[in-house]
């Protein structure tokens, strides 16, 4: 059974801000303070992806930008996917005021 992605890859993501994100020779930890959850990233390329997100437009251009063929960024969408279930990483919406 395939799980169901909840992250639009269309959109703007970013580290929660209340996320450490500290190197790893095996890959990185994250730590959300907020809920004291602590997560492994086990590849250095989902690093990358993760520490650049807040840089581009949308995750489809972040996992791009690392060099990930189209016929993988699904491998890498449900790894984001994760991160969003355990609010790792968060929409970058940005508010826009009633004029």
């Amino acid at each position: 059974m395939r799980r169901v992605l909840i992250v639009d890859l269309d959109t703007g993501w970013k580290l929660h801000p209340q996320v450490a994100l500290r190197p790893e020779p095996f890959g990185a930890l994250l730590y959300h303070f907020g809920t004291r959850k602590l997560s492994f990233l086990k590849n250095v390329t989902i690093v990358g992806i993760v520490k650049s997100l807040g840089e581009h437009p949308d995750a489809r251009t972040a996992i791009r930008a690392a060099g990930i063929p189209d016929a993988q960024i699904e491998t890498y969408a449900r790894a984001l996917s994760t991160l969003a279930e355990s609010t790792m990483i968060v929409p970058s919406v940005v508010a826009t005021s009633a004029a």
